[in-house]
């Protein structure tokens, strides 16, 4: 099997993910133990965020992390279908996982919203550029 590019910056994308869920378990379960919580009251998303205000953060970008991401997964994926590894969409790759480590930092450190904003802003750019170049070779193709 031979080497694809394309597919480090997927793995370092799904790194992220789990490294995000780690840290988020890490401030859950010690603010649940010092808090006394019953784990019975945090049943719905909008009940634990108001009990665990020092997790929020995270758990919030863990749920980013399955947003937009799925797009770039996607189009990972039609690239190794399709066998398309030229070197720009593996920048834009690059690119993209490069600005989600970077809005993951963000929000779950000191989460200014305009830093935040900027990180994925920029980075849905990159990935709406990836499904043009996609997109482009389908159809000139």
């Amino acid at each position: 099997m031979s080497f694809k590019p394309i597919l480090l910056p997927l793995l370092v994308q799904v790194l992220l993910t789990f490294a995000v869920w780690v840290y988020m378990f890490a401030w859950r379960i010690p603010e649940i133990t010092r808090k006394g919580i019953d784990p019975q009251r945090l049943q719905d998303r909008a009940r634990a965020h108001e009990l665990l205000p020092d997790s929020a953060n995270a758990s919030n970008n863990l749920k980013n992390l399955f947003e937009l991401p799925i797009l770039f997964y996607t189009a990972i994926l039609l690239s190794l279908v399709l066998m398309i590894q030229d070197p720009l969409l593996v920048q834009l790759a690059w690119g993209f996982v490069f600005l989600r480590v970077v809005h993951s930092v963000i929000h779950c450190t000191y989460n200014n919203v305009n830093h935040r904003f900027a990180a994925y802003a920029v980075s849905s750019l990159i990935l709406l550029f990836m499904w043009i170049r996609l997109g482009a070779f389908i159809l000139l193709t």
